[in-house]
């Protein structure tokens, strides 16, 4: 056997890696590089694979690091299938082809405005709707032979709605092996989602994220009540709190903690705008997919529709949008994108950045080059839409909406396995979390611990 990083070695976009056992070639995710624009254009136009040497991809969850280059896979020949979970297939269904729509829509208005050379979407809508009809999903704990001595079973990684760790096991020549990448792990206690389910038993292989493997997160109860907190602070000044949001997955828990703040009068009647377009639609798959709820929780015994209740409008058109710039008074606007790069959320920044009322509410990653970073820094002037506008807002971080696992949620995930992995590796984390994992997993009786960098080939 054989493992190659092809993405999320060395940081945290891009997942794919390649396992080599014997002749079969199976693909662990094939996400998209995201980040700085002509970077990330450079590494996603480099697909360094041959897509008909490949005999089938296995995705983790659903996240566009995780899923956004597979039609450009399918685009440049792959035939084979994409293994899944049901709610992962259908939250790909609206993602995928919206990645798509907004590339060709840059890709417009870049030429309207008289640039030249600059290269064309990776992928169209089109060719992104051609996805799904190559997936094949399969439901938690149900193990099913995806090639030839090659046996693959999804446990509940807790990350979002749909997200899986892999169990591959393999029985190679009548010797047997187990291969378990833990995609993205996520936290206990976070809102709608069951609690992470590490697969038991021992892990020949173990290929573990790193995202947050030196940084301890505030508990989702401490969460919910800063954000209550912060809610409460804005209405009684009048102000507005504009919440740069991942349109999958955090939108749906903002919406679903403040319908429990709501219920519980913790927080005024203020309106609550969700403008997005994407968010929109992944609202809706969230509806379908009951069964991945905790039902541990409240709010999901009490109510028949977690993500509907009087204050909470949700927007899709671009009229609409714009209405929003002329409310007075109270109000919370949830709006992509998450790092504040791109989309409808920098309109409402532009607009109400410069009011001391206001408050930006930063409750994900920010990748050091994004203006979501640069307010989280304190910058006292930004640029949006290419103008210097001045930052008199307040900004505030709530770190405990993360769904990535923190350092003490990694070491739980790890020591949930049951035995001691022999050899692991550590992907999707920045230098610093990568190393800090590699000492976890050292500290927890791991052996042998490698660190992969971009195209590292490794014999196991």
């Amino acid at each position: 056997m054989r493992l190659t990083c092809w993405g999320a070695a060395g940081e945290v976009t891009g997942s794919m890696h390649l396992l080599e056992i014997g002749s079969k070639r199976i693909l662990l995710d094939c996400g998209m590089f995201q980040g700085r624009r002509e970077e990330a254009r450079k590494k996603n136009e480099n697909f360094p694979l041959t897509p008909g040497d490949i005999d089938a991809v296995v995705v983790s969850h659903a996240h566009i690091d995780h899923t956004g280059r597979l039609p450009l896979l399918i685009k440049k020949g792959y035939a084979g299938p994409i293994f899944c979970t049901p709610a992962t297939r259908d939250l790909a269904s609206v993602m995928l082809p919206d990645s798509g729509f907004i590339q060709e829509k840059d890709f417009e208005f870049l030429k309207k405005r008289g640039h030249t050379g600059m290269a064309e979407p990776l992928y169209t809508a089109a060719d992104a709707t051609r996805v799904v009809d190559s997936m094949m999903s399969l439901p938690y704990e149900r193990p099913l032979d995806i090639a030839p001595g090659i046996r693959l079973t999804y446990t509940d990684a807790g990350h979002m709605l749909g997200s899986a760790s892999v169990v591959l096991d393999i029985d190679e020549a009548g010797v047997k092996r187990r291969v378990v990448f833990s995609g993205d792990v996520g936290r206990w206690g976070l809102p709608i989602i069951r609690d992470p389910k590490p697969p038991k038993g021992l892990a020949d292989v173990l290929i573990v994220e790193s995202t947050y493997a030196n940084r301890v997160h505030e508990s989702p109860v401490e969460a919910q009540s800063m954000l209550a907190g912060y809610v409460n602070q804005v209405a009684r000044r009048g102000g507005k709190i504009f919440i740069p949001s991942f349109a999958i997955e955090r939108a749906q828990e903002l919406i679903y903690e403040l319908h429990s703040l709501v219920r519980d009068n913790a927080i005024p009647q203020i309106p609550i705008y969700v403008d997005s377009p994407l968010a929109v639609n992944a609202t809706d798959v969230f509806r379908l997919h009951p069964e991945a709820f905790d039902v541990s929780e409240r709010l999901v015994r009490e109510t028949d529709d977690l993500f509907r209740f009087p204050l909470v409008k949700y927007v899709r058109s671009v009229d609409e949008s714009k209405a929003l710039n002329a409310l007075h008074g109270p109000a919370i606007i949830i709006a992509a994108s998450g790092m504040a790069e791109s989309g409808r959320i920098l309109h409402h920044l532009r607009n109400g950045i410069g009011d001391h009322r206001n408050l930006v509410l930063i409750v994900g990653y920010q990748a050091s080059y994004t203006l979501g970073h640069r307010l989280q820094e304190g910058a006292k002037e930004v640029r949006i839409f290419g103008e210097m506008m001045p930052c008199r807002a307040e900004v505030a971080t709530i770190g405990g909406y993360s769904g990535h696992a923190d350092k003490n949620e990694l070491r739980r995930w790890v020591q949930g396995l049951d035995q001691t992995p022999k050899r692991a590796f550590t992907v999707h984390g920045e230098t610093e979390q990568l190393h800090a994992m590699a000492e976890l997993l050292r500290g927890l009786g791991v052996r042998q611990v490698d660190t992969p960098a971009l195209g590292q080939p490794f014999d196991l």
